[in-house]
């Protein structure tokens, strides 16, 4: 038998439901388990906790899967795929692309899956989800997949020890036509961030449409366009696009093109910080600066630096807007709390000597559901601000 058991007190964050068990939480490892195995989980008084993914190279040693005392994989990850499939279709009405998996908040630790039509994009940062791969793309392909493969963060699979190449598993890696909120993307993956589209923010696109209408605005680190293109489909006057990818800045051209719209659009490749400046430098104002950028904290150690950037950067922004016009403005850093965020955010504005109210606060779009038991799978601060 492989088990592991758990130092005295420390099986209290697994019985509320938290799904890691951290390596410095262990009191002993049985059975000689190799990376990517299931393991008992116990207790320091051998009390069965549930079953986990054993990965000896990661911070996260066991990644719990289930309770049940007869465990078996195979059949648990097809039912998992196919209770997320069932409640996407719920949450996802007509739609053909969305995040189908994501992750513990589906009760598939270490796995992502996105759903483009019929081509599923995976990111994988479980050795137990990689060793299972082939019972995965095979329930996969009962779902209609026609291509399968991954495109995997490097830095994710290196803390778990992973290699970091991308491989391909049925099909081929081809373009894909999408359209959500009525609106269509061209997605490259080949030459695309992530899995090749935010689904994140695809509910927090769709509230602003009722702001846009006549506006000058500004779609800061625009990647492929996605909340520009609403205000051109909302009725801006005129959408400015920023980001410094020259491939991104394509691909929003793509997309205007796509659509047909006639809004009165510029496309700029540049690093955001040095546009904005130049702005402010011309005197130049507009009526809403929407920002959404990288994550600036991929650690508890850079938490501190991180939060000085969102600062700088959104007072930067906050200088930019008109009196009554809005700052929308985002963070994905989930070591940046919901309340370092917007305290952050009320620093800025008193700098920028401007009145703020929060008029919408948003997280992850639906496909990207949260456990309570686990903060980690709440990442996603999105906040909608008049400016005075």
């Amino acid at each position: 038998m492989k088990n592991v058991y758990l130092k005295k007190n420390e099986e209290r964050r697994i019985k509320s439901g938290h799904l890691w068990v951290f390596s410095n939480e262990l009191e002993k490892i049985e059975g000689a388990p190799e990376n990517g195995d299931v393991v008992k989980i116990f207790d320091s008084r051998k009390n069965l906790l549930g079953s986990g993914f054993f990965n000896n190279n990661s911070l996260i040693a066991v990644r719990f899967l289930s309770n049940e005392i007869d465990f078996e994989v195979e059949p648990f990850l097809r039912k998992k795929i196919n209770l997320a499939s069932e409640l996407r279709k719920k949450i996802c009405g007509e739609r053909n692309s969305y995040r189908l998996v994501f992750s513990e908040s589906d009760f598939l630790p270490g796995l992502i899956i996105d759903k483009y039509n019929e081509t599923f994009v995976l990111q994988i940062y479980c050795s137990g989800i990689e060793k299972n791969i082939e019972v995965i793309v095979d329930e996969l392909k009962n779902l209609g997949a026609k291509n399968i493969f991954t495109k995997n963060d490097e830095y994710f699979r290196t803390l778990e020890k992973l290699p970091t190449e991308d491989k391909i598993y049925l099909g081929s890696v081809a373009e894909e036509l999408i359209e959500i909120n009525s609106i269509k993307y061209k997605i490259d993956f080949t030459h695309s961030q992530k899995t090749g589209f935010y689904f994140d923010q695809v509910d927090n696109r769709k509230y602003l449409e009722k702001i846009f209408k006549g506006k000058n605005v500004i779609d800061a680190f625009s990647n492929s366009g996605g909340f520009g293109l609403h205000a051109a489909l909302s009725g801006a006057s005129r959408v400015t696009f920023v980001d410094q990818s020259s491939s991104e800045i394509e691909k929003v051209r793509t997309n205007l093109s796509l659509n047909n719209f006639t809004t009165e659009t510029e496309l700029i490749c540049s690093d955001v910080f040095d546009f904005f400046k130049n702005k402010i430098s011309q005197c130049e104002l507009f009526d809403i600066v929407m920002i959404d950028p990288p994550a600036f904290a991929k650690n508890k150690k850079t938490i501190a630096t991180a939060i000085a950037g969102y600062e700088k950067l959104n007072k930067l922004g906050l200088d930019l807007v008109k009196q009554g016009g809005f700052l929308v403005t985002s963070s994905c850093s989930f070591h940046v709390k919901k309340e370092d965020f917007l305290f952050m955010l009320n620093k800025a504005a008193i700098k920028s000597n401007k009145s703020i109210q929060l008029l919408y606060y948003g997280e992850a779009a639906a496909d990207h559901p949260k456990l309570i038991s686990m903060p980690e799978t709440s990442y996603l601060k999105f906040a909608v601000l008049a400016v005075g």
